[in-house]
């Protein structure tokens, strides 16, 4: 019942979310509503906001006008699989460095105090420029056979936003189990590897599973900033900006890309949850 509630609910929450989009669209003048002479609501032209019939409608439609143009969704969802695909990379090796970062800080003090706000500034960084650099230092990469391609530069990007939520999360996880247990360990000579896989791992689970869930959104939008800023070809962003083109002409057509990432998003985001149910002993007492 609380599984279906949760269901009931998210269903809800989209289809309020499509009622407030079209009574704006039907009140809300085209040109926004301007304050001042500044613009304080969207355009409601449709351009800027078609109706949710006619993306849906054109979701069914050829990309192009061309013979044996393949239909949108398809594209989209070819688009959502590279997309998913170099999110998943980013988010191994996020979370991975997360997880390392963490266990150096909690073992020592003085790392946590060398690396922690670094950690927390490393997140002001902005993607945009960090991108093209990204890519430059990786084409100059030369490690026996391997030939660094784009996609690599995408996940390094993704990674980057997804070791943050990780590292911060498990890190108060590790420090998070009582005095009276880490006093029971050591009365039976527990060294500090078998403590942290005993007692601080498992304890770290119900700070980490969120952190996970967090991960994964920021390594999706991470990817597709990244294929916009670096121009890769065949994901989601890299669709939208060629998408948006035609937008004067065809303005239902760049919001198929753009709900390809909000599937992306929700697919990272589930994958996680389904992570947390082989978890379920450890998560008592789960902090968002």
């Amino acid at each position: 019942m609380r599984r279906a509630r949760s269901i009931a609910l998210g269903l809800a929450g989209v289809v309020l979310l499509g009622i407030a989009w079209e009574a704006y669209k039907a009140l809300a003048p085209d040109a926004g509503v301007v304050v001042g002479g500044v613009t304080v609501l969207p355009r409601t032209s449709a351009i800027a906001m078609p109706h949710i019939g006619d993306v849906l409608a054109r979701l069914g439609e050829p990309v192009t006008g061309g013979a044996g143009a393949e239909p949108l969704w398809r594209a989209v969802l070819e688009a959502c699989g590279f997309t998913l695909g170099v999110s998943a990379v980013g988010w191994v090796v996020g979370v991975v460095v997360g997880m390392l970062m963490a266990i150096l800080m909690q073992r020592f003090r003085t790392a946590e105090s060398a690396l922690l706000p670094w950690v927390v500034l490393s997140q002001t960084v902005p993607l945009i420029a960090l991108a093209p650099l990204v890519r430059r230092w990786g084409a100059q990469l030369h490690v026996g056979g391997l030939d660094w391609q784009d996609w690599m530069s995408v996940a390094v990007i993704a990674s980057y936003l997804a070791f943050f939520p990780v590292s911060i999360g498990a890190l108060r996880g590790l420090a998070s189990p009582d005095r009276a247990h880490l006093d029971l360990l050591r009365s039976y000579s527990a060294g500090w590897w078998r403590t942290l896989v005993r007692l601080r791992l498992p304890a770290s689970v119900p700070y980490l599973l969120p952190a996970l869930r967090l991960a994964a959104a920021n390594a999706v939008v991470g990817t597709v900033v990244a294929e916009v800023s670096i121009g890769v070809r065949g994901g989601v962003g890299r669709q939208i900006v060629e998408f948006a083109s035609a937008a004067s002409g065809d303005p239902a057509k760049p919001w198929g890309p753009i709900l390809g990432a909000v599937l992306v998003g929700l697919v990272a985001a589930g994958a996680v949850a389904l992570l947390g149910v082989s978890l379920r002993r450890y998560r008592r007492g789960e902090t968002p």
